[in-house]
């Protein structure tokens, strides 16, 4: 006599009872490019269905977030002006500021997080302050306090810091707490990796680096012991939640640091990932729907309790249709 693993297959009753991994709209977060200016609803070439809006021209957008009832998104901001420093980035009239108070007025069941970088406000489009042609990691620390401290005063219901600056976890929660906002919690990029996969969003957020590149301060794509030493310090510091990015290239990382820390764990399904999958499907190479259900049940099955996915609007259609 043998094991009959096939019963438990047999139906697609008996298959969703011993479904292991359930994918929920719950999941996502859908990232958002906010443009200065007015009139502006462009497609981004290299992410078909994803788009640059001024806040004019965003309703529609987010109207449709609403609907889906997807319960977050997160803010990357596409300044009019540029400089060495990003100063931007904590002023209060900048682009991130003003759309956090337009959706938090407008739409006020939408979760805000916001992107937590320089690269899309400097002339330079590194993630700090440049000396000596590279990231001074101090210098970037004081200017991320301010920028954080902006945040949290336009409305921001979480901050998200991504430019792998050593130190930023604690820098941004004694910033928060001493500004009286003890309770804003902190999305730390903990494991971001030196990635070939983020090539679309720069086309995006207009922040490809005029120089060099960010292998000094984003990690070593085949390293998996210092993801775990990088968490631990964000951890340590006072991060509210782990993420690591990109994802698909990177679910044993997710799934590392699920088992270690019990804290939360993010993923980003990035610019890359949801650029083949769709140019392969334009072309018909494959069924663009599944393969964009399984890599976000895959995130989900290695153990990411949040997915930040271009894909949210077109996955949450599915689920809904689905139930």
């Amino acid at each position: 006599m043998y094991n009959r693993t096939r019963r438990l297959r047999k139906t697609q009753g008996i298959r969703r009872l011993v479904q292991e991994t359930k994918l929920s709209i719950d999941d996502f977060v859908y990232p958002l490019f906010i443009e200065e200016g007015i009139g502006i609803a462009t497609e981004i070439s290299s992410m078909p269905g994803i788009n640059r809006f001024s806040l004019d021209k965003i309703n529609e957008e987010l109207d449709e977030i609403v609907q889906l009832n997807i319960p977050a998104v997160i803010l990357f901001g596409i300044p009019a002006n540029k400089d060495e420093d990003g100063s931007e980035t904590w002023d209060e009239n900048g682009i991130i500021q003003k759309a956090i108070r337009f959706i938090k007025e407008h739409y006020p069941t939408l979760y805000v997080i916001t992107d937590v970088c320089f690269c899309e406000y400097t002339t330079h489009g590194h993630c700090g302050v440049i000396h000596d042609n590279d990231v001074d990691n101090d210098v970037t620390l004081i200017n991320i306090a301010k920028q954080v401290v902006s945040h949290a005063r336009a409305g921001a219901d979480m901050v998200a810091p991504s430019g792998m600056i050593d130190g930023t976890i604690q820098m941004v929660r004694e910033a928060l707490d001493n500004n009286g906002f003890v309770n804003l919690p902190i999305m730390a990029y903990s494991v971001k990796y030196a990635s070939a996969f983020y090539g679309p969003f720069r086309d995006a957020a207009d922040s490809a680096p005029s120089f060099g590149d960010r292998r000094t301060y984003q990690m070593n794509p085949s390293n998996r012991d210092e993801a775990i030493r990088e968490a631990n310090f964000d951890d340590q510091e006072g991060a509210d939640i782990l993420m690591v990015k990109p994802a698909l290239s990177y679910l044993d990382i997710i799934r590392d640091l699920k088992n270690d820390f019990d804290r939360p764990i993010a993923c980003y399904n990035v610019s890359g990932e949801y650029a083949m999958i769709k140019a392969a499907s334009e072309k018909g190479w494959i069924d663009g729907d599944r393969v964009m259900m399984e890599s976000l049940l895959s995130m989900k099955r290695a153990g990411a309790s949040i997915i930040i996915t271009y894909f949210a609007k077109e996955a949450a259609k599915l689920l809904l249709k689905k139930h």
